[in-house]
């Protein structure tokens, strides 16, 4: 969070320096930054809840769903997640929150739907293993700062083209400047893809599979709830960048839905690799 704090008011600080005004930008930096933070700590579960269009699971319509919720927060000794629904036919879930008491747990119906009892028990135990685990903390830290970053630098970027069309002689006489700025901007999307991949990394996805299968001991029922999310040809349609890493699998990463440079920034370990995992333990 520090850290981005200094970069995010550090480049408003750059901007400020190409207008002429780097008090005024840097106050704008550190305002936003400040606030930015606040909501991601404070308010990330809902801004991921709405931007990934979830809405809440009631017990009689999502009944099987529900109780496999219910009866492995039980087993596990922490508090019950609300639960959440994504009107999606693409099978996935994630969880989010700041901690086991302030937790939520969301799947899509296209998931709820191909899977049986025993395989949503894997998925859920993976989620739950996350809340346990206080991964879903800097999952939904991340999901909201990187999603700043990615608004103001399409805003920059728009002021530059369009905001400032009638300034032509300003921008010849500033060149350097706006190049730099210009690069700079076209940088923070590997950072961001960067930061999203340290947030959760491949050894806590595999712990959540560990811990997952510990809590029900059955990690057949993981690893064949893998293979069916895994083999659904289409991506997820809410599904972004800043929340791809909240995921049990990629949903962007859906036969050849993602460029070769963002099967490089994967934030998800191999499926194969994590299947042939379970199915050794």
């Amino acid at each position: 969070m520090g850290i981005f704090i200094f970069v995010f008011t550090g480049f408003f600080y750059l901007l400020g320096k190409y207008y002429e005004s780097p008090g005024l930008y840097l106050f704008m930096g550190l305002s936003i930054s400040l606030l930015s933070t606040f909501i991601s700590y404070y308010y990330s579960d809902s801004v991921v809840l709405f931007t990934t269009g979830a809405r809440p699971a009631d017990k009689k319509t999502y009944f099987n769903f529900y109780t496999v919720v219910e009866n492995l927060s039980i087993a596990s000794g922490q508090p019950m997640p609300k639960i959440y629904v994504i009107q999606d036919d693409s099978p996935n879930a994630f969880a989010t929150g700041r901690d086991p008491k302030n937790s939520v747990v969301c799947a899509t119906t296209g998931l709820l739907k191909i899977l049986d009892r025993s395989e949503l028990e894997g998925v859920i135990s993976h989620e739950l293993s996350h809340i346990k685990n206080y991964d879903i903390l800097l999952s939904s830290l991340v999901a909201v700062l990187v999603g700043t970053i990615a608004i103001i630098s399409d805003w920059v970027m728009r002021s530059f083209w369009w905001g400032h069309r009638g300034r032509n002689n300003d921008r010849e006489n500033k060149s350097p400047i706006f190049f730099i700025i210009f690069i700079l901007i076209l940088i923070i999307t590997p950072i961001v893809a960067t930061i999203i991949q340290l947030a959760v990394s491949r050894k806590r996805e595999f712990l959540a599979d560990a811990s997952g299968a510990l809590l029900t001991r059955n990690p057949d029922g993981l690893a064949s709830a893998l293979a069916k999310i895994s083999g659904y040809p289409y991506p997820l349609r809410n599904a972004s960048s800043s929340t791809a890493h909240l995921f049990i699998s990629n949903p962007l990463n859906k036969k050849g839905a993602m460029s070769w440079l963002g099967n490089l920034f994967s934030t998800h370990p191999p499926v194969e690799e994590r299947i042939k995992i379970l199915r050794s333990m």
